[in-house]
């Protein structure tokens, strides 16, 4: 009997752990509504990100989106010479592409239990949790999309440094996390 109590226990906590993994992006990503809809859970982890951390949730859903495309493995392009594969250039992998070294500390600081970087939830808290730690070092605001994301993509060092005033395009792309975030905000607004 206490055996298969035990082996009770594994399967819902397996299934637990697979809750928060949606595999398939949603059907219509530009709009955060549809978004929310298929995926509810996605709402309620952001909001829980927001409170927790006060970065909004257009935000934290602009990034989402422009990192990952709501694909819970992604991945940067592996370089390939001729039929070989190499290594890829970054760590970078889940929703929130998160890079080792960051996520690391991520988890050291906020426990490491049931947080994985294909998990929505923990994805959306880690981006709360690093836009938090922009917006102390740096003064960026937590409702300015394009210098979170600027802070964001070249990491807290790059982005003093200031190399990225002259790449044109991450300023670009940057200026595009703005505009979406700014759009999402106001189909939020809009939302049932």
């Amino acid at each position: 009997m206490t055996v298969r109590r035990l082996g009770v226990a594994f399967l819902a906590v397996g299934l637990l752990a697979l809750g928060g993994c949606a595999t398939a992006p949603p059907r219509d990503s530009q709009n955060i509504c549809q978004v929310f809809a298929q995926y509810p859970s996605w709402y309620r982890d952001a909001r829980a990100t927001q409170k927790r951390w006060g970065t909004p949730v257009n935000v934290l859903m602009a990034f989402v989106r422009r990192e990952s495309d709501f694909r819970a493995k992604a991945r940067p392009a592996r370089p390939w010479f001729l039929f070989i594969p190499l290594p890829r250039r970054s760590s970078a992998y889940g929703y929130a592409q998160a890079q080792d070294p960051v996520w690391k500390e991520y988890r050291k600081e906020n426990g490491h239990w049931f947080k994985s970087r294909k998990r929505m939830g923990s994805s959306l808290d880690f981006l709360g949790w690093y836009t938090d730690r922009i917006h102390r070092e740096l003064g960026i605001s937590k409702w300015d999309p394009k210098h979170l994301y600027l802070a964001y993509h070249e990491g807290i060092g790059g982005y003093r440094s200031g190399q990225w005033r002259h790449d044109r395009h991450l300023l670009q792309t940057a200026d595009e996390v703005d505009h979406l975030a700014r759009e999402y905000g106001a189909q939020l607004r809009r939302c049932r």
